[in-house]
């Protein structure tokens, strides 16, 4: 680490002044920002009660400001945090060794890539870099950690982070990229006659339900209907025996501090609230989704989840939109398939060379699950058109 630089850890993402958020984070992401990480900190959704202890690693230079940020949990589960490693956790204790805590650089419950090492323009960025992986490897050992782990970082980090030594796991994503559609209709123009009549049949029974369907941003939600919404995304939960990690007052102060920059697609019945889609944007890219639903309404989550998602990024230039985690179904709807990786640092040198054997051949799987997903796109072979 340079001599220039010093560390220190955050036990809170609102402890970090918001200036420091500006400085670091992008322009106009939802998630990286001082709101998001300190709403869900606050609710209790990223926080030491439900198993997430914030750590947040900052790099401060000679003259006292922030240049690096690293956002850092210590984890004692792996639920939501979309890096999959139960299997991992079971060969450590098979060995009789513990695998938790780990520690975790992401965005809870929320399977949306970004940069996750972040720096201050200005500033040398790759030394900046180096020494907040150098921290997160010190800090694994300083708490007795197995792990760390950097779910979903951007291309260049993750090159980056194996260069320091981190392993790189893969997964399949399905995300919809605007080839420059126009419209609705001329998104279904890229797709094969029997696919566009699917998905046309599909949105026309919802359409003829009798349901009403609404686009609202954050700051369009009466405050009052949280509750409502949040019944909607809970039953999800439910049907699964699965905990919903966010409350009602979690998303309404998320909806108030992020205002535009939540999206939620609501649809009704006589005024009632009976199935929810809630969404968040960049200025470049939309993401989802919080679901949840309320009796049998057949297309209604593809409606919700991803056709007015596609219509809305149309409608506003976004050209990208990123629906979650999982779901083949999303390709015939358009969503290409699309490879993604996480980073890993493992303590132990034994379990981290068996660990690199096993993501070498889980790569070529993973590689080979996405092209032969791709070949089950809907999309005509011989240009667009615009008629049935």
């Amino acid at each position: 680490m340079p001599a220039s630089l010093s560390l220190s850890s955050s036990p809170s993402a609102s402890a970090i002044p918001r200036l420091v958020w500006q400085r670091l984070c992008p322009a106009g992401d939802p998630f990286l920002n001082a709101d998001y990480l300190t709403i869900l900190e606050t609710h209790g959704a990223a926080a030491a009660g439900a198993g997430w202890t914030p750590c947040h690693l900052l790099a401060t230079a000679a003259n006292g400001e922030v240049v690096g940020l690293l956002p850092l949990y210590g984890k004692h589960h792996s639920h939501g945090d979309f890096i999959y490693d139960w299997a991992w956790a079971a060969a450590w204790r098979q060995l009789g060794r513990p695998y938790y805590p780990k520690l975790m650089s992401c965005l809870p419950h929320t399977p949306v890539g970004g940069p996750r090492l972040l720096v201050a323009d200005g500033v040398p960025a790759r030394a900046v870099r180096q020494a907040l992986v150098a921290g997160a490897k010190a800090l694994v050992g300083r708490l007795g950690a197995s792990s760390w782990h950097v779910a979903l970082p951007t291309d260049d980090e993750a090159q980056l982070l194996q260069g320091e030594g981190l392993l790189l796991s893969h997964d399949v994503q399905f995300h919809w990229l605007d080839p420059g559609s126009g419209d609705f209709d001329g998104h279904l123009a890229t797709f094969s006659a029997a696919k566009r009549r699917k998905v046309r049949a599909e949105r026309r029974r919802v359409a003829e339900s009798g349901l009403t369907i609404e686009t609202r941003h954050g700051d369009q939600v009466d405050p009052a209907e949280w509750p409502l919404l949040h019944a909607l995304y809970a039953s999800t939960f439910e049907r699964f025996n699965n905990h919903a990690a966010f409350s009602a007052d979690c998303f309404a102060d998320l909806a108030v501090a992020l205002g535009r920059r939540m999206v939620v697609f609501i649809a009704r019945a006589q005024r009632a609230p009976v199935a929810v889609a809630i969404c968040f944007r960049s200025d470049e890219a939309l993401f989802g989704r919080y679901w949840g639903c309320r009796g049998n309404h057949p297309g209604l989550h593809f409606e919700l989840c991803f056709h007015q998602g596609i219509d809305y990024c149309l409608r506003h230039g976004l050209r990208r939109f990123e629906p979650g985690a999982g779901g083949e179904h999303k390709l015939a709807r358009g969503f290409q398939p699309t490879l993604v990786r996480s980073a890993h640092w493992i303590a132990d040198p034994g379990m981290r060379q068996m660990l690199a054997r096993h993501l070498t051949a889980q790569k070529e799987s993973v590689v080979g699950y996405r092209d032969e997903a791709a070949t089950h796109l809907p999309f005509r072979r011989d240009g667009p058109r615009r008629e049935d």
